[in-house]
């Protein structure tokens, strides 16, 4: 056996397809990640936030608020960080509504998310930065869940390689690279990026049991742990992106949120050390008369 067939045979098959029918209705993979993600990580939260002394049942009413403004969000940074492909030439301006063929932005998801955040915990009298710190972890995790999506569409790899777990992409599938050989294998960037986001998620919760984080640090360390490994991920990708310079867009965003998270993460710290005491939002007032002491410890 040749080289070349031996890495491909140790390589990793990408599926044969992407949506299934359910009589009229097609089931999408890459949907059915999404929505899988967003219920692991609205299960998370629950458990967190009842570990912080939250009502379990409040985290729905957030999400209710989060999840819409973060897929519109995702949506609208996807479109405006390609807009080639829907408003160039050939394009399809239609197809920038139609999220259930792919192409969710990370970063317009999250801000976009974090503003439906803010208006339904302010709706629900929860301070904003003790959800944020109890969503992080389980954003993490729904985001490696969510990447199972790209796998099934065969989309967002990397670059060549003869690594053994390099993936197949099928030569027919449009996404596949002009001008390379049929038997080529790519960087398999989407499990790159769930290995490390399961990872991460892990240190996050580890640190915030073991230093007891609040007043949104554990978000900012979200932020921080996840651009470090967006930077290298997306450095080694090759589908169509906007370049700045040296690098794509979304490298520069990671270096950006990394450096700007890193700050957050540090001030807020020496102006808050601790958890807060409780994740009812309290008045300017009530927090001037009653400075409120760290609590015990928690989970």
């Amino acid at each position: 056996m040749s080289l070349t067939a031996a890495v491909l045979a140790s390589g990793i098959p990408s599926p044969p397809q992407a949506v299934w029918y359910l009589g009229p209705v097609p089931l999408r993979a890459y949907s059915l990640s999404i929505l899988a993600g967003i219920a692991v990580a609205v299960w998370m939260t629950r458990r967190r936030w009842a570990a912080r002394g939250g009502n379990p049942d409040t985290v729905l009413d957030i999400v209710f608020w989060a999840v819409p403004f973060g897929i519109v969000g995702g949506r609208a940074y996807h479109v405006l960080t390609s807009p080639g492909r829907y408003f160039g030439e050939g394009g399809d301006p239609m197809a920038a509504f139609a999220v259930w063929e792919g192409g969710l932005g990370v970063w317009g998801a999250i801000g976009f998310g974090a503003v439906g955040a803010w208006i339904g915990a302010r709706r629900a009298g929860v301070r904003f930065t003790a959800f944020a710190d109890a969503v992080a972890p389980g954003l993490l995790v729904a985001q490696a869940i969510g990447r199972l999506g790209n796998w099934f569409n065969q989309e967002l790899f990397g670059s060549p390689t003869e690594l053994p777990w390099g993936l197949q992409i099928d030569p027919a599938s449009p996404t596949f690279p002009d001008g390379l050989p049929p038997d080529t294998l790519f960087h398999p960037t989407f499990l790159y990026e769930i290995l490390w986001n399961l990872a991460a998620a892990a240190l996050i919760i580890w640190a915030d049991r073991r230093f007891r984080l609040g007043h949104g640090r554990v978000f900012w360390l979200y932020v921080l742990t996840y651009t470090a490994g967006r930077g290298w991920i997306e450095a080694l990708r090759i589908d169509p992106a906007e370049v700045i310079g040296p690098f794509r867009l979304n490298v520069w965003t990671s270096l950006i949120l990394g450096v700007v998270a890193l700050v957050a993460f540090v001030v807020v710290g020496r102006r808050h050390p601790g958890r807060e005491t409780t994740v009812q939002q309290a008045t300017a007032a009530d927090e001037q008369a009653h400075p409120a002491p760290d609590s015990p410890d928690s989970p």
